[in-house]
C-alpha cells in the first residue's frame, strides 16, 4: 500500500512545482502562437484617406513573436530543471499534480534536438 503513496512524498514539491510550471508555460506557449498566427494571417485593415503618421509601424506582430520566443525560452528552461530535479532517468516518477498519482520521466533518444536537449525527452502523463 505504501507504494502506492509514493507520490504524495513530500521530497518531491520541487519537482511538482516545477512541472507545473512547465505544463502551464507549454499551454501559455501553445495559446500565443495561436494568436501569433491569427495576427500574421489577419487581413489587412481597410485603407483610409488618412495617412498613418511618420515613422509608426504595426507593432502587434513583432511583439506576438518577442512574447513566443520568450515563451519557448522559459519552456527549454523548465524542461531543463525538470530534468535536473528527477532522481533517475529512464523511469517514471509518481508525482502529485492535483490529478492523482501522475507520471514525470527524462527518457534517453538516439540523437539530441531542440525538443530533447541533452540526450533527453522529457515526458509526463497525468
Amino acid at each position: 500500500m505504501a507504494s502506492n503513496l509514493d507520490y504524495l512524498d513530500p521530497a518531491l514539491l520541487p519537482l511538482e512545482e516545477t512541472v507545473q510550471a512547465y505544463l502551464k508555460t507549454e499551454k501559455e506557449l501553445a495559446q500565443a502562437e495561436i494568436a501569433a498566427a491569427t495576427i500574421t494571417h489577419s487581413p489587412p485593415a481597410p485603407p483610409f484617406d488618412q495617412r498613418p503618421p511618420a515613422g509608426s509601424y504595426p507593432q502587434e506582430a513583432e511583439e506576438a513573436q518577442l512574447h513566443l520566443q520568450n515563451l519557448r525560452d522559459d519552456l527549454v528552461r523548465l524542461r531543463q530543471q525538470v530534468i535536473q530535479q528527477l532522481p533517475v532517468r529512464d523511469e517514471w516518477v509518481k508525482v502529485n499534480l492535483g490529478y492523482g498519482p501522475s507520471r514525470v520521466g527524462a527518457f534517453r533518444v538516439e540523437t539530441a534536438s531542440e525538443a530533447a536537449p541533452g540526450g533527453y525527452e522529457l515526458r509526463v502523463v497525468f
